[in-house]
């Protein structure tokens, strides 16, 4: 089991550790409702070191990654940010990552945790470019600092100006000291704020920093509990739940990361299930009775047949009900149609309904 190098002060502040993707992390300090609401309404603080973070240099970096990747990354400047999929090719993705241009021929990619080798070794396969790859994983550390109170918490640390960064921008500037800091108007919460990276050394100076900064606005260290509760408010992908490597885009509702302007990997037969539609489609419901819906559960017609499964879901704290994002057959994909989760062999009401769930 790895260790962030900030696991010995989750620990010291009582967190409760959980393995996850590899290694031991904290999943909840108070409770999940209080660090969600603390997120929703003022500014929380998450460690998601355990990301894995990918450098490719050289005049062919970005063929390589418009080959792997289903967005459109010929359209970065320096100084933004892309989210994207990589399509396998047997028609599910690899991984969903972010794309950061630093500069002509250098970009970072931002990989889930548990996909770190799998990505790293697919992507390495399609370099016969000649790229230049480094995997600083292990050396680079993350926080990200997530809310509407993120920006006037965290301004007296730095000279780049936060209020004024737009989404999915990003800056390498000075951060509480320490040179060289990524600092990304991004983040997976739908509160706004910001993900910063910087080297394990500075890790615990960091932490520390932006705890002083923002003890004003009762700033509080949130756990990976919280963070999924936030995401699916927010409808945002979990890879290993909503996609996977059996998944499509399209499928998925991800066709708008998906650029047929360019050729990927596998792109032709994407661009027939976009043309000629797909069996079943990721949909948003919400339940009308009292339940939670879970990962795994069946969803029926109101006849009890089996018409697909949950691959999210949860009490909203914010909703006061239960949410969920699920795979069904394509005839029951249409928003407000009734479907039916399956909980404890009774089947729950439910009603397919626009993301996000929450709207702010």
């Amino acid at each position: 089991m790895k260790n962030t190098a900030l696991t010995h002060i989750h620990e010291s502040l009582g967190a409760k550790m959980v393995p996850f993707a590899g290694y031991n992390m904290p999943v909840q300090y108070e409770g999940i409702n209080i660090e969600h609401e603390t997120v929703r309404n003022g500014v929380g603080v998450f460690d998601v070191s355990h990301m894995g973070e990918f450098f490719l240099k050289g005049e062919n970096a970005l063929a390589l990654i418009q080959k792997v990747t289903s967005n459109d990354a010929s359209l970065l400047h320096d100084g933004k940010v892309q989210y994207s999929c990589m399509p396998n090719d047997i028609g599910g993705i690899v991984d969903d990552l972010l794309v950061y241009r630093i500069q002509n021929n250098e970009y970072m990619l931002v990989v889930n945790a548990s996909n770190i080798d799998k990505d790293w070794n697919w992507i390495s396969k399609h370099n016969n470019l000649g790229v230049e790859m480094t995997n600083n994983s292990d050396e680079i550390s993350l926080l990200a600092v997530q809310g509407p109170d993120a920006a006037e918490a965290l301004q007296s640390l730095t000279n780049i100006d936060l209020y004024n960064m737009k989404y999915y921008k990003f800056e390498i500037g000075t951060f509480a000291n320490i040179k060289d800091v990524i600092v990304s108007a991004t983040g997976y919460t739908g509160s706004g704020g910001f993900e910063i990276y910087f080297k394990n050394k500075d890790a615990e100076h960091i932490w520390n920093a932006i705890f002083k900064a923002g003890a004003n606005f009762n700033i509080k260290p949130i756990g990976l509990a919280a963070r999924d509760t936030l995401r699916l408010e927010m409808g945002f992908c979990l890879y290993g739940n909503d996609i996977n490597d059996s998944t499509s885009p399209i499928e998925a509702g991800l066709g708008w990361i998906t650029k047929f302007t360019k050729n990927f990997i596998n792109a032709d037969a994407l661009k027939k299930q976009k043309e000629e539609g797909v069996t079943r489609k990721l949909v948003a419901f919400e339940l009308i009775e009292k339940g939670i819906p879970r990962h795994g559960y069946e969803i029926v017609n109101v006849n009890g047949e089996l018409i697909g499964e949950v691959t999210s879901g949860t009490m909203s704290p914010s909703l006061k009900k239960g949410i969920g994002l699920g795979y069904v057959t394509k005839a029951y994909s249409k928003r407000d149609t009734e479907i039916f989760i399956k909980i404890r062999n009774k089947n729950i009401p439910a009603v397919t309904v626009k993301l996000p769930f929450y709207k702010g």
